[in-house]
C-alpha cells in the first residue's frame, strides 16, 4: 500500500527561512523552517493526504496504533525510525545522545522522581536511543561531530595564547582529561575567565588580515558572537571541524557529541527525544548526565560510505541500528529498491512511478508516502530524485 503524507515544517528559531520550501518546491510560510518531520513521532506526526483510505485516521501515528499489523507487518507495533528534511540557518545546540541502556535507565529514573513527562528540566522523554545519519543536501553542510585528537586542539590553543596567562587554566584541565575539561568548562569557578579569553582571542585572530586562522578558530569566534560567554564556545574547541560535501554523509552513534552549524540535509534517527545538551541553547543542560553519556575518546570524522543498492541506488547503512537511508536516481532503464520492511519515500526533485508488489503512485518534487511491508521491493521509473528511509 501507498499511503501519501505531508506534514509542515517546524519554526525552531534556528531554521532557514527558504532552504526547506526550495527544495520541495513549496511557498515559503515566511518563518524559520527547521525541520519537516515524516514518521509517526508523537512531537510532529505525518499527516494523512486522504485519511478515507485508512478508515478515517488523521496522521501516520494514529493509524499505526489502530492497525498496526496493516501499517507495519505481523508484530510489530513502532515505526523504527524518523526522517527528517532539516535547513540549519544558524548553528544547533552541542548535544549528544544515549545508548540503548542509558535511555531505559534515565527514563526509568527520571519517571521514579516524578519528573513530568514535558518538564523542561527533563532529559529522557522516552526509553530509546537516538543514533542518526545526517547525508548533505547542499553544496556543503557545517558540523562539529566527536573530540578531536588532543595535539590538533592544543596546537589552536597555542595560536590563540597571547602569553598572558589567561590560557593557563585551559591547557592545565586538558593535561589532567578531556572529561575534567568539559566539566570545569560548566561548573568551574574560574573558568568564565578562560571563556572571555578564548573568545576574544578568537575574534582577534579572524579579524587579522596577516594571520590565517584553523577553521576552528574561526568556528569559535563565530559562535563566540552568536553565544558570548557560553561554556559551549571552548567546547567546541575541543571537538573536530567537519565540511561535507553534497551527497557526502555522517553516523553520529550514541556518545558521539555534535552539533549542526548551518546547510541543508535529509537526517534518519531513531524516533527518540532523548538529547543530552552541552551548550550553545538556552535550553536545559544537566552536565553530570552529560558527562555520563559522552564518549571522550578521540575518534576520525565519522564518515558513512554508501554501498551500491542496484543501478542508480545508494545505500547508508550504520551497523545495528535498525534502519537506512537510499538515495535513487533512476537512469533510463529505472531502479530496483529492495525495502526493509514499512518505508518512506520523499521525492526532492522530478517525478517518479514507483511500483511496488501491488501498488504503484507517481510522486513529484515535494510529494512523500508512506510504504506498507508488503509492497517489499519497488521498480522507480522517471526523471528525478528521492530518498527513502527503510527498516533494517
Amino acid at each position: 500500500m501507498f499511503l501519501a503524507i505531508t506534514n509542515v515544517p517546524r519554526d525552531y528559531a534556528w531554521g532557514s527561512t527558504e532552504d526547506i520550501s526550495t527544495l520541495l518546491g513549496r511557498k515559503p510560510s515566511g518563518k524559520p523552517e527547521a525541520e519537516l518531520w515524516l514518521g509517526a513521532h508523537p512531537g510532529s506526526p505525518s499527516v494523512i493526504v486522504n485519511p478515507a483510505v485508512v478508515d478515517g485516521a488523521d496522521t501516520l501515528a494514529d493509524w499505526i496504533q489502530a492497525q498496526p499489523d496493516r501499517a507495519l507487518g505481523q508484530g510489530k507495533r513502532h515505526l523504527p525510525f524518523l526522517m527528517k528534511v532539516l535547513a540549519a540557518g544558524a548553528p544547533l545546540s552541542i548535544q549528544a545522545h544515549p545508548t540503548p541502556q542509558q535511555a531505559r535507565e534515565g527514563f526509568e529514573r527520571e519517571n521514579r522522581a516524578g519528573v513530568p513527562l514535558l518538564a523542561t528540566e527533563r532529559n529522557y522523554k522516552d526509553p530509546f536511543p537516538k543514533p542518526e545519519i545526517i547525508y548533505a543536501l547542499s553544496d556543503t553542510f557545517d558540523a562539529l561531530c566527536g573530540f578531536r585528537p588532543l595535539d590538533t586542539t592544543l596546537a589552536d590553543i597555542r595560536a590563540l595564547d597571547d602569553g598572558s596567562g589567561r590560557l593557563d587554566a585551559l591547557g592545565a584541565h586538558l593535561d589532567d582529561s578531556l572529561q575534567a575539561t568539559v566539566a570545569w568548562l560548566f561548573d568551574g569557578d574560574d573558568a568564565a575567565e578562560t571563556i572571555s579569553a578564548v573568545s576574544a582571542a578568537a575574534a582577534a585572530l579572524v579579524a587579522s588580515t596577516e594571520v590565517a586562522v584553523s577553521p576552528s578558530i574561526a568556528t569559535t569566534a563565530e559562535l563566540a558572537e552568536l553565544y558570548p560567554g557560553d561554556p559551549g564556545v571552548v567546547v567546541a574547541l575541543l571537538l573536530n571541524r567537519v565540511t561535507l560535501s553534497k551527497g557526502e554523509a555522517l553516523f553520529l552513534p550514541a556518545g558521539n557529541i555534535h552539533a549542526y552549524l548551518g546547510g541543508l540535509g535529509i537526517e534518519l534517527m531513531a524516533p527518540s527525544d532523548n538529547v543530552l545538551r552541552g551548550g550553545l541553547t538556552p535550553k536545559h543542560v544537566d552536565v553530570p548526565e552529560l558527562l555520563r553519556v559522552l564518549d571522550f575518546e578521540p575518534l576520525p570524522l565519522p564518515y558513512l560510505r554508501p554501498t551500491e543498492a542496484g543501478a542508480g541506488v545508494s545505500r547508508f547503512d550504520p551497523t545495528d541500528v535498525g534502519f537506512a537511508l537510499l538515495h535513487v536516481v533512476p537512469g533510463e532503464q529505472g531502479a530496483v529498491v529492495s525495502l526493509g520492511g514499512p518505508s518512506i519515500v520523499l521525492v526532492t526533485s522530478g517525478e517518479l512511478h514507483l511500483k511496488g508488489q501491488d501498488g504503484n503512485i507517481k510522486l513529484r518534487q515535494g510529494e512523500s508516502v508512506y510504504v506498507t511491508p508488503d509492497e517489499w521491493r519497488l521498480a522507480v521509473t522517471g526523471t528525478g530524485e528521492a530518498f527513502v528511509a527503510t527498516s533494517a
